[in-house]
This record gives structure tokens, sequence and C-alpha cells, in this order.
């Protein structure tokens, strides 16, 4: 879900080409995910799957979509969630029921032809488990790029690693990046290019925020923001009915944050939410470094495992291979 700020952070999303992005990314795999799976299915919203009825839509998208950063000069290090703080219980447990809901709405749709209701359905029914996860980190291993396992929420790790230095910008979808104190958060950049949306065809651009710029430009502080949050809402509460973006930011530069808890929300206390998104649990226990990519594991795993047709998978290889070489080059001059 993430918080909805977009309405205070709409001027300051700064369209960017893939050339200004050059650099190391700390993606928020999770986040990469759920877009995959949610976006790369069939018109009836099926899946893609092998001929063992394992979903592979995020096999594809982490495949294609990756190797097309590699080519651009972007590497990511896949930031991946760990256990989620028991703040976040009743939000797991809200997009638990979205997704049955969304499932059964899903399967109807399909019962009656409606081809259009029944894809957004299915988006809105994409769900993480053991089978997504674990071999989407096999597939990563394979492309000889990091995976980070991050102790909790992986947006606090990203952000972490970004504020250290050690990555260039973190990449995810949602705003609760910039809450946890990313310098850079780009949007996008993981499903840019062509997409029909509510049946027409757009183009998604990749688009950045810097943190400093929002902070300056809206005159408040880091705290400040994560106080607009918790007013809108968080994973970790639902917010206040009727308090937006604009409002909660006109509330909190006015000093009346205190004063809306205790009156809305008496047996609230936001001190856990303001101290989880400034000291979240994070680790120093990683590393950024890529190695070589696996052909032939990536040939068995994908080919052989999964059914993806070589006539699709070589070419890609050999465009990897390509790039490396030609960084192999440069790095003698």
């Amino acid at each position: 879900m993430g918080v909805a700020l977009r309405d205070i952070l709409a001027d300051y999303k700064i369209p960017v080409t893939a050339e200004e992005l050059t650099g190391v990314a700390a993606v928020d795999a999770f986040n990469a995910l759920y877009q995959f799976l949610s976006i790369i299915r069939q018109p009836d919203g099926t899946p893609l799957m092998d001929d063992e009825g394992r979903v592979t839509s995020h096999l594809s998208g982490i495949f294609f979509r990756t190797a097309n950063l590699l080519q651009q000069g972007i590497r990511p290090v896949f930031v991946f969630d760990g256990a989620p703080p028991e703040m976040k219980t009743n939000t797991i447990q809200e997009r638990r029921n979205i997704r049955e809901e969304s499932k059964e709405k899903w399967d109807k749709a399909k019962r009656e032809g409606d081809l259009s209701g029944a894809f957004r359905y299915a988006m809105s029914s994409s769900a993480l488990d053991s089978h997504v996860i674990s071999s989407a980190r096999t597939l990563i291993g394979l492309m000889g790029l990091p995976v980070v396992e991050a102790p909790s929420e992986g947006e606090a790790q990203a952000a972490y690693m970004a504020l250290k230095g050690d990555v260039d910008y973190v990449v995810s979808q949602d705003y609760d990046t910039l809450l946890f104190g990313t310098p850079v958060l780009i949007r996008n950049l993981t499903i840019s290019g062509k997409r029909r949306i509510h049946g027409r065809q757009v183009t998604i651009q990749p688009e950045r925020v810097n943190l400093v710029e929002v902070l300056q430009n809206l005159d408040i502080t880091r705290e400040q923001l994560i106080d607009i949050a918790i007013l809108t809402g968080t994973d970790f509460n639902p917010g206040i009915r009727g308090i937006g973006a604009k409002t909660g930011l006109k509330k909190v530069k006015s000093g009346d944050f205190d004063a809306i808890i205790r009156d809305k929300l008496p047996d609230f206390d936001p001190d856990p939410i303001r101290d989880f998104f400034k000291n979240p649990p994070v680790t120093d226990s990683y590393s950024t470094q890529s190695s070589p990519v696996d052909r032939d594991g990536l040939l068995s795993f994908l080919c052989e495992e999964y059914g993806f047709s070589p006539d699709r998978v070589i070419p890609v290889l050999d465009k990897i291979a390509k790039k490396e070489k030609q960084k192999t080059l440069e790095s003698w001059f």
C-alpha cells in the first residue's frame, strides 16, 4: 500500500532517462516482484506459467527487464524483505483479504467473458509465495547480481544503503522509502515503457524524487513528513478519516499534529511509528558487488527447468556478455 503522499509530491517527481540513472540501484525486490506478477499476464489475467503450472511471470520480468537495465548501465542490487514488524499485522491481513476478494471477482469476470475486468481483478490478486521468492532469488544469483536480506522492511534497508553511499538511489513505487530517509527515490524504473492501463496504451517513464528538494520546497523536516504520513495512513496505522496529504501538510506545519491525535485517536501512540521510520532494523552484512553471469546455469534454469524459449533467452545472454566484455576492456584504460 505504501503512504498516500502523492498529492504533495507531484511537483517534485522529475522525469528522467535511463542515461541519467547509470550507477548502482537498490531495488525493493518485493515491490518489483508484485509489479511483474501484476502486469505480466495473459489477456484474461492468467499469469505466465510453465508446463507444470508454476507461475513464471516474475521470472520473465526479472530476466528481461534486468537485462535491459544492465544494457543501460544500471546495476541492480535486489533487497528482500525480512520479518515484518508487528505493527504491520493489520495491513498484511487487509492485503490478504483484498487478494482473496479480487480472486473471486477475477474468476467471476472470466466466467462472464469480461476480459478487461478479469485482467484488472487479476492484478489485485497477485501474491508472493515461497516459490516466487525462492525462484526469484535463484535467477538473480545466476545473473550475477547481489541479493541483500533485510532484517525487516526492504525499503528501510535500501534507504540505509543509499544513505551510506553504497548505492546511488533506491528503486520502488512506494513513497515509504522517503520516510526511511533515502536521498533519491526512482519510481517506474522496472515498469517503464508502453503499458496498457484501463484499456488504453500509455508510456510510463522513470521519475526521480529528491528528498532534500521535497523537504526544502515544502519547508518541512523529514520528521514532519513522517507525521504527515501518520495522519494520512501508513502500513503501520490506518490514518485519520478525511485527512489527505495536503490537509496533513497544513496541520503539521501549523503545529496541530499532537492536538489532532489527542482528539481523533486518544488511545493511539504515534511514537513507535515515528521511531520505526527514523531507526528501522537494518544490517551492514551485505555486499553490492556483482559476479560473472552464469550463462549455462541460466539456460538450464530458464529453458530446461521453466520452459523458456532458447530463441528468446540466448540473444539476451549474448547482449549481456557483450556488455560485460565491453566493461572489462574499458577497465584497462
